[in-house]
């Protein structure tokens, strides 16, 4: 058994190459073998998004703070609120992120293919954002 205290684990600053505006990522855990699932709570401020993205394996986010958007390539923004879980399926390109007033947090779960969670592609225009 290993328990992760609350506040031992550093914030990090979501780095610039996947994200738009101020994010902090909190992991809470890696993948220990033969596991390769891995988790991280990651809030967004207002206007903050990722970058295009997908999973090799898929992603699931459970919202838990404030209202983000999520959307997938071809599709709608949709407006994720506290409780909502959102699956994205293998390799399904999108992003995700905070509303352009309110801040998010979600943990996010993904399975590790190869040491490899996410293929980052180019950032999410504010057209794209519809900002």
């Amino acid at each position: 058994m290993d328990i992760k205290r609350n506040g031992t684990q550093p914030s990090a600053k979501g780095p610039a190459d996947w994200f738009t505006g101020a994010v902090r990522v909190d992991r809470l855990f890696d993948a220990h073998d033969p596991a390769h699932a891995s988790g991280a709570s990651v809030t967004f401020e207002p206007g903050a998004r990722t970058a295009w993205h997908s999973h090799p394996l898929g992603q699931t986010l459970i919202v838990t703070a404030g209202c983000g958007r999520a959307r997938r390539w071809g599709g709608p923004i949709e407006e994720i609120r506290p409780g909502d879980v959102v699956w994205i399926p293998a390799g399904e390109k999108h992003w995700h992120g905070a509303a352009p007033s309110t801040a998010v947090t979600h943990i996010a779960i993904q399975e590790h293919l190869d040491g490899k969670v996410a293929d980052w592609m180019e950032q999410v225009s504010d057209e794209q954002y519809e900002f």
